[in-house]
């Protein structure tokens, strides 16, 4: 792999560690597109248990756009153009394959604190 390759799935990887959202999203999303409003009416399907206090689709669709920035989502397309729908990307789904235990690395209490503090204090 070139070292820009490595960047690219080190930077993605790191993305989905750090977002508010657990493996069943990311292996939904690879089946079919969801929308914010989707994922903020089935909150504890789809979000880490110390995110539970998310309280508007619109957080949920600014992180939909970080995850964007970085390739592991795209905006899903039909036949008028992008819609408010979103789906993994080959990016996304290569980082899942290879970190399968991603989801399962124990954080410690401090780090916890420090992401929610984050999120609580980021604007909305």
């Amino acid at each position: 792999m070139l070292l820009i390759d490595k960047k690219i799935f080190r930077r993605a990887k790191k993305g989905i560690k750090n977002s508010p959202f657990n493996l069943f999203l990311f292996q939904s999303l690879q089946d079919s597109g969801l929308s914010a409003q989707n994922i903020f009416e089935s909150r504890s399907k789809y979000l880490n248990q110390e995110f539970m206090f998310i309280n508007s689709p619109l957080f949920i669709e600014k992180e939909f756009l970080k995850l964007i920035k970085i390739g592991v989502l795209r905006r899903e397309v039909d036949g008028q153009g992008l819609t408010s729908k979103v789906r993994i990307t080959p990016i996304g789904r290569q980082v899942l394959e290879s970190s399968s235990d991603l989801f399962n690395q124990n954080t410690t209490l401090i780090k916890k604190i420090i992401k929610c503090s984050k999120y609580h204090l980021s604007k909305r």
